[in-house]
C-alpha cells in the first residue's frame, strides 16, 4: 500500500499546523521546512481548506492555522478525503475491472480490499494529536519558532 504524494504532503501539512500552536503559517514558511514546492502545496492548502481542516487568511499578515483541534482529526478519514482512491491492482478501477479475463474466479480483490479496509482501520485509530505528541523533537527538525523567537 501506497499513499500519493498528495495525502503524504496534506498529513505533513496538518502535521507542521499542529505543531505551530499559535500564530499564521505561510506556505513559504511550509516550503522551507520541508523542501516542497509551493506550487503543489498550494493545491494541497486549497483541498485542506475546502474539507475544512485548516482555514486561510488573506491579505498582509496572513497565513493559515488549523481550523479543528488535533484531537478531532483523524488520520484515517483525512486519508480518505484526500487519496483519490485506493485501486491497488486493476479490478479495483471500475474502468479496467472488465478486462480481467480471471475476474469472476479471482479472490485477489477480496484479499486486497480487506488489507486496504485493514490498513484505514488502523489509520482511523489515529488522530492528528498522535502525531504530535512530545513535539520539541519535530520542531527542532522542522525549524519551528516557539514564542520568544527561539526553536524548540
Amino acid at each position: 500500500m501506497r499513499l500519493t504524494a498528495f495525502a503524504d504532503y496534506s498529513l505533513r501539512v496538518l502535521i507542521y499546523l499542529g505543531l505551530r500552536e499559535e500564530g499564521l503559517v505561510t506556505i513559504h514558511e511550509i516550503s522551507d521546512a520541508y523542501g516542497l514546492s509551493e506550487n503543489h502545496l498550494m493545491k494541497i492548502i486549497q483541498t485542506l481548506g475546502r474539507i475544512g481542516y485548516i482555514e486561510t487568511v488573506r491579505g498582509r499578515g496572513g497565513g493559515m492555522r488549523l481550523a479543528q483541534a488535533p484531537e478531532s482529526i483523524n488520520l484515517g478519514r483525512v486519508v480518505r478525503q484526500v487519496e483519490p482512491d485506493f485501486a491497488i491492482v486493476g479490478c479495483f478501477d471500475v474502468r479496467k475491472r472488465d478486462k480481467c479475463i480471471i475476474r469472476s474466479a479471482c479472490r485477489l480483490q477480496e484479499a486486497l480490499g480487506k488489507a486496504v479496509r485493514a490498513f484505514l482501520g488502523v489509520l482511523d485509530k489515529y488522530t492528528l494529536a498522535d502525531l504530535l505528541h512530545g513535539p520539541d523533537r519535530l520542531r527542532a527538525l522542522l525549524r519551528i519558532e516557539m514564542p520568544g523567537g527561539r526553536c524548540a
